[in-house]
C-alpha cells in the first residue's frame, strides 16, 4: 500500500522566462513500511521533493497525496529531521524532546512525561547527555537530539533531509547505522535524502537517482540481508557490484564527458626562490636532477609542539618519510592526528619545532608559491573575478612572460577545471563547488613544485566532491607535480595517491602504517571501483582506522614500509 505518491508532479521558482525548473513531472510511490533514499547531485531538487512530503511547499503541477488525500500542509504524522539542528539552545536534551513529546501527549503525568522523554532519548544513546544543552554537545549529538525530537512525534513517516551531510565522516556513519537500527525497531515508513551511496545501500531497501534536470532515474533495488554491516560489506559481492552500478548511473548522469579544451598553455617558465642556477653546466645539474628526484621531498624526524599552560604537547613525533619527483601521497587518519599540522608545516605556515623538511635540496623556509595549497576553504577574494584570483599569483611566478603568455596559463586551468564559460563571474556568485575549482586552477597555475592539498573536497557534497577529484587527477596527469593529500575519505585517498599514508591518534602522533598503491594511472573512479585489487587496498585502510577509531593508540605491529628507506 502507498503511503505517499507523487502524481505528475512539477515544481518551478519564478514565473515567464526567468521561472527555475526544480522538479520535472515526477510519479513515484513510498511504500507501506519501506526505507526509501532518492540519490542525487546538489541542485537536482532533492530537498525541494522532501518539502512536498513535508507539505512545506506545494507543487506548481500535478499533486502529492498522503494515504490517498493530497497534502495541504505539515502535518504530525510526518515527521522532518533537517540537514540543520534547529534546536533551542537555552533548553537541556530533555527539554528540547519534551516539547515534542508536549506538543503530542498534552495530557501525560509529570512522572509519565517524564518517561516517554527518557525512552526516545535512550533511543538515540543520549541517556548520558540529558542535562546538557546544545552548545554542550558535539555536531553529531545534537543530531542525535534532532532525530530522539522527530521520534516523540511518533511519525507515520519519517523524513530526513540529509540528516548526516554535516558531519565528520566517522560520526556519520556511526549515526548511519543508529538510524538503521531505530528503523529495524519500528519499521516506519522512511524517506532518505541523501548524497552517499555507501550511505544509501547501507539504509535502504530501494533507491531512486534524481537527475540533474529534476526528473526521476534509475530505481535499484537492495536485496542485502538486515541488519548491514558496512565492515562486511567491503567483502560482499552483492554490495561491491551495486555500488558500481549506482555509482556510474550517477557519474554518467551528472559528470559524462567533458569536452577536450582547446588552450594551450604557453612556452614559458616559472620563477621560483629554488630554481637551478642557469650557470651550472649540464652535466652536473642532469647528476644532481637524479640524485633528488629519488629524494625530492623528505621529512626528517619532524616534530610539532605547542607550549600549553600545562606543559608543552607534542602533537606530532618521528614523522620520516621520502617522496620521488612526481610522486603523490594521501594522508589519512581519524580527527586530531596531526594530518593539518604536518600540511601546514611543509607549506611554511607552521613553525617546525624539530628535524627538518627538504624540498628540491633546499630547506622549507616560510611560505613560497613554489609550495602550492588547495585548503578546504578556498579563500577567494570576493569581488574578484576567477581570472583575477587566479592571475594574482601567475603575475608573481611568471614575471618574464607577457600579459598575453600569463593570460593564457589563466584560461588553460580555468578550462581545464570546468569554468571555461565562467572566467569572468565573480567568487560571491559561485557556489562552492565553482569556488573549489578556481581554488585548484590557481593551484596548477602557479606550476609549484610541490602541491598540497587540504582536504580540498570536504565541503562539498559526494557527488561533486567525485567531480572535482577526477577534474583534479585528469589536470595531475598532465604536469605530474608532486603532491600531498590530506584527507579522512578512504577512497579518495586510494583514488589519488601511489601511497596512502595513515597515521595515528595524536597527540604524539606519527605514521603508523603505509600502503602502495598499485593501480593503473590514469584512475578514474569506474575503472577503480572494477579493478580486483581496489577493495583489498580499500579493506588495509579501513582495518587500520578501525584500530584507531576509538581513541586508541595501540603501536605499529611492523615498522612502517618505505619510511626510512635511501
Amino acid at each position: 500500500m502507498s503511503v505517499i505518491e507523487f502524481k505528475s508532479v512539477s515544481k518551478s521558482y519564478g514565473q515567464g522566462t526567468s521561472a527555475s525548473h526544480v522538479l520535472r513531472d515526477i510519479d513515484l510511490k513510498v511504500e507501506e513500511g519501506e526505507f526509501l533514499v532518492v540519490l542525487g547531485f546538489s541542485g537536482t531538487g532533492k530537498t525541494t521533493l522532501i518539502n512536498l512530503m513535508a507539505g512545506l511547499t506545494a507543487p506548481t503541477k500535478g499533486e502529492v497525496v498522503f494515504r490517498g488525500k493530497p497534502v495541504a500542509g505539515p502535518g504530525p504524522e510526518r515527521g522532518v529531521i533537517f540537514q540543520n539542528y534547529s534546536l533551542m539552545p537555552w533548553l537541556t536534551v530533555a527539554g528540547n524532546v519534551g516539547l515534542a513529546v508536549d506538543t503530542l501527549f498534552p495530557g501525560l503525568s509529570r512522572d509519565e512525561r517524564a518517561a516517554k522523554v527518557a525512552h526516545y532519548i535512550d533511543m538515540v544513546g543520549l541517556s548520558h547527555a540529558t542535562a546538557r544543552r546544545p552548545a554542550e554537545l558535539s555536531g553529531g549529538m545534537r543530531q542525535r537530539v534532532n532525530v530522539a525530537r522527530a521520534l516523540a512525534m511518533n511519525p507515520e513517516v519519517l523524513l530526513l533531509d540529509e540528516p548526516l551531510s554535516a558531519l565528520d565522516a566517522l560520526t556519520r556513519a556511526n549515526l548511519a547505522e543508529e538510524i538503521e537500527r531505530i528503523w529495524e525497531a519500528d519499521r516506519k515508513t522512511c524517506v532518505l535524502i541523501t548524497n552517499d551511496v555507501d550511505e544509501a545501500i547501507l539504509l535502504a531497501d530501494r533507491i531512486i537517482a534524481l537527475n540533474p534536470d529534476g526528473s526521476l532515474g534509475e530505481e535499484f533495488r537492495v536485496s542485502m540481508s538486515r541488519p548491514r554491516d558496512r565492515s562486511a560489506m567491503n567483502h560482499d559481492d552483492t554490495f561491491k557490484a551495486l555500488r558500481a552500478r549506482v555509482t556510474n548511473y550517477l557519474m554518467d548522469v551528472g559528470i559524462g564527458a567533458r569536452p577536450e579544451g582547446s588552450r594551450r598553455l604557453p612556452d614559458i617558465r616559472p620563477q621560483h626562490t629554488h630554481d637551478t642556477d642557469p650557470a651550472l653546466p649540464a652535466a652536473v645539474a642532469d647528476a644532481q636532477k637524479g640524485l633528488i628526484d629519488q629524494r625530492y621531498l623528505s621529512f626528517e624526524n619532524l616534530h610539532k609542539v605547542y607550549p600549553t599552560p600545562k606543559g608543552p604537547l607534542t602533537v606530532v613525533e618521528d614523522f620520516n618519510i621520502k617522496l620521488d619527483r612526481g610522486e603523490f601521497i594521501s594522508l589519512i587518519g581519524h580527527s586530531g592526528c596531526g594530518k593539518s599540522t604536518v600540511l601546514t608545516m611543509v607549506a611554511g605556515l607552521n613553525d617546525i619545532s624539530q628535524g627538518v623538511i627538504k624540498l628540491d635540496g633546499y630547506d622549507v623556509q616560510g611560505a613560497d608559491p613554489e609550495r602550492a595549497v588547495v585548503f578546504q576553504s578556498p579563500n577567494l577574494f570576493p569581488w574578484l573575478t576567477a581570472r583575477e584570483n587566479v592571475a594574482i599569483g601567475v603575475e608573481k611566478v611568471y614575471p618574464r612572460a607577457s600579459r598575453a603568455e600569463r593570460q593564457d596559463v589563466v584560461d588553460y586551468y580555468l578550462e581545464r577545471v570546468g569554468l571555461g564559460d565562467a572566467m569572468d563571474k565573480s567568487a560571491a556568485d559561485m557556489s562552492n563547488g565553482m569556488k573549489q575549482r578556481v581554488g585548484i586552477a590557481r593551484a596548477f597555475s602557479l606550476s609549484p613544485k610541490l602541491l598540497l592539498l587540504d582536504e580540498p573536497f570536504g565541503m562539498l557534497d559526494s557527488l561533486t566532491r567525485w567531480e572535482l577529484q577526477e577534474v583534479l587527477m585528469e589536470v595531475w596527469s598532465r604536469t605530474k607535480v608532486t603532491a600531498i593529500c590530506v584527507t579522512h575519505d578512504v577512497d579518495e585517498a586510494i583514488l589519488l595517491a601511489d601511497r596512502v599514508v595513515m597515521m595515528t591518534n595524536g597527540p604524539q602522533a606519527t605514521i603508523g602504517k603505509i600502503v602502495d598503491v598499485d593501480l593503473p594511472r590514469p584512475r578514474t573512479r569506474k575503472a577503480l571501483l572494477e579493478h580486483p585489487d581496489y577493495y583489498a587496498y580499500r579493506q588495509e585502510v579501513l582495518d587500520f582506522l578501525e584500530e584507531y577509531e576509538h581513541g586508541a593508540k595501540p603501536k605499529p605491529k611492523t615498522a612502517p614500509r618505505a619510511i626510512a628507506a635511501e
